[in-house]
């Protein structure tokens, strides 16, 4: 009888040395102490997630930018399509044309965008309250989105200009100079069109690059020509801080999620701080 008693005492006491250890310490709760080796370790990650729009005033904000890729000849026939229709629009609403025509070109993937094809819907406007015409559902900041439908393009040319004429947040754009492109550009991301911090600098881009200013100059009886820029190069790494996602890197460095990724063989959409990623194609 004795020996049973002591060999369960001692099976007890192996038990309790080989598992966990319940410690107390005055003034803190019970917690699970564990070996050195099998300490749960905490990363810091950051999780890339689909980007939104800061909108802190609930008006409207059009949606930039369409992903498809044209070509120098594309973007040449689409501004030969549009121009006219551009160039009426500013002698209308008084929005340069060369800005209208960048964002177009910019937001529709100079038409080959899919909203642009399957709704002529060039500038991204969605439905909003009390639009009664056409519609089309497109996945967007969320799923099956109210997308306008017009049955022409130039319909969605001349919504676009009274999307801005109308509304009270772009009503400092219009004591602008009508042929100062680069003040219009500017203007349009401080008053909320869009969230993405190079939004300015691609449209000036556009501009200058397929010459849109001479289409203001027509308008405007002069012959305006913007001085020669230097270009700023971009780096070829970058070390992820507090903060970034894949998503505002991609922005900053133009380049997609996408190349992203295939250039740092990420598989997941998670990036660490202090990781170093390439950004240059």
């Amino acid at each position: 009888m004795i020996n049973k008693i002591l060999i369960l005492f001692f099976a007890l006491l192996l038990t309790s040395c080989g598992g966990s250890k319940i410690t107390t310490t005055k003034g803190k709760k019970y917690s699970k102490t564990y070996p050195a080796s099998k300490k749960p370790v905490t990363k810091p990650t950051l999780e890339a997630k689909s980007p939104t729009k800061e909108n802190p005033s609930g008006s409207e904000i059009l949606v930039a930018t369409s992903k498809v890729k044209a070509t120098t000849e594309d973007v040449k026939k689409y501004i030969e399509d549009f121009k006219e229709t551009a160039k009426n629009n500013m002698k209308v609403h008084g929005i340069p044309a060369s800005i209208t025509m960048a964002q177009g070109i910019l937001e529709s993937g100079a038409g080959f965008g899919s909203l642009a094809k399957e709704a002529n819907n060039h500038f991204g406007i969605k439905c909003h309250t009390g639009w009664t015409g056409e519609s089309v559902k497109y996945d967007d900041d969320a799923e099956q989105e109210c997308f306008r439908k017009y049955k022409d393009p130039t319909e969605s040319y001349k919504d676009h200009s009274a999307f801005l004429s109308s509304r009270k947040r772009y009503e400092n754009l219009f004591k602008l100079d009508k042929g100062d492109y680069e003040s219009w550009a500017n203007g349009l991301k401080q008053a909320g069109y869009a969230t993405d911090t190079l939004y300015p600098s691609k449209l000036i881009g556009i501009i200058e690059r397929y010459e849109l200013y001479k289409i203001d100059n027509e308008v405007l009886g002069r012959n305006f020509v913007p001085k020669p820029r230097v270009v700023a190069q971009i780096p070829e790494e970058h070390i992820v801080e507090k903060g970034d996602t894949l998503y505002s890197l991609s922005k900053k460095y133009n380049i997609s999620v996408e190349e992203l990724k295939s250039l740092n063989s990420i598989l997941e959409s998670g990036i660490s701080i202090g990781q170093n990623l390439k950004v240059k194609k």
